[in-house]
């Protein structure tokens, strides 16, 4: 199977089982073929898309009631199905790109459908199923502005998945604090994870910027509205995890710094 047949069958399955699937031993990559924007994933109608005010997540403080639990975990699964998606939507947008970053985007992928099918196992021991409640699509819905690869790991990896890093610290934390030290385990492999990805938009970052450029001015370059720096952190910013994933001293100082109204529209 080509990696285009396969990033394709991804995006654009309605089958949850088949978006989860891993691909075949033998993947090649000799056809990329032409670039190819996905404009929405295909999903089952229990998972399909809807208008972010009709799928409220309660906050992480919800935690402590069984309630609230497993809705926060079901949003937490549908943000991970969303970048399963993305990934594979990198793949067919970009098939110009460097046999490396295309393996990179394929390794991230299959770490994000190994995420989703965690948060699933854990919602059926919460007693709940994913599509038990709607769903919101905002990952996808920041596409539009998505022309590169070099803003694709700017969006994805340097943005969503570097706060991450923060979000899923609190996420754990107040599953502990909840005395839910199963999903707590589940968060922590995924923050682990999160390293790597923020490792991965880090390095091809360095690799697609222009030679004259920091790192720092080719990350506000690639992000437009309503992206930015102060969207890449959580309310509790942990400098650790940016250390890990190779961040440079500059990066990390200017990241923590980016206040909301840092950027207008």
């Amino acid at each position: 199977m080509e990696l285009s047949d396969f990033a394709r069958r991804i995006v654009e399955t309605e089958r949850l089982e088949e978006k989860l699937s891993r691909p075949p031993s033998e993947l090649s990559d000799d056809d990329p073929g032409s670039p190819t924007r996905v404009p929405a994933p295909g999903r089952p109608g229990n998972l399909r898309i809807v208008p972010a005010g009709e799928a409220p997540v309660p906050r992480l403080d919800g935690m402590s009631d069984a309630a609230q639990r497993p809705r926060i975990v079901h949003a937490l699964a549908n943000h991970e199905l969303q970048a399963v998606e993305l990934f594979a939507w990198a793949i067919l947008a970009f098939p110009d790109t460097p046999a490396g970053f295309r393996k990179g985007l394929l390794r991230v992928l299959l770490d994000e459908q190994r995420h989703t099918r965690m948060y699933i196992s854990r919602l059926r021991d919460l007693g709940a199923e994913f599509g038990d409640h709607p769903v919101s699509g905002y990952f996808w819905n920041k596409l539009a502005d998505v022309h590169s690869p070099a803003a694709f790991v700017c969006a994805m990896s340097l943005t969503f998945e570097n706060a991450n890093l923060d979000h899923t610290i609190e996420s754990a934390d107040a599953s502990r604090r909840a005395g839910d030290e199963k999903t707590a385990a589940v968060i922590d492999r995924v923050h682990r994870d999160e390293i790597t990805h923020v490792e991965f938009g880090w390095k091809w970052l360095r690799h697609f910027k222009r030679p004259d450029q920091s790192m720092w001015e080719a990350y506000t370059e690639n992000v437009t509205w309503p992206l930015r720096a102060a969207k890449a952190k959580g309310r509790v910013f942990h400098v650790d995890g940016r250390v890990a994933a190779g961040l440079d001293p500059e990066f990390i100082e200017r990241l923590a710094a980016a206040a909301p109204d840092d950027e207008t529209p």
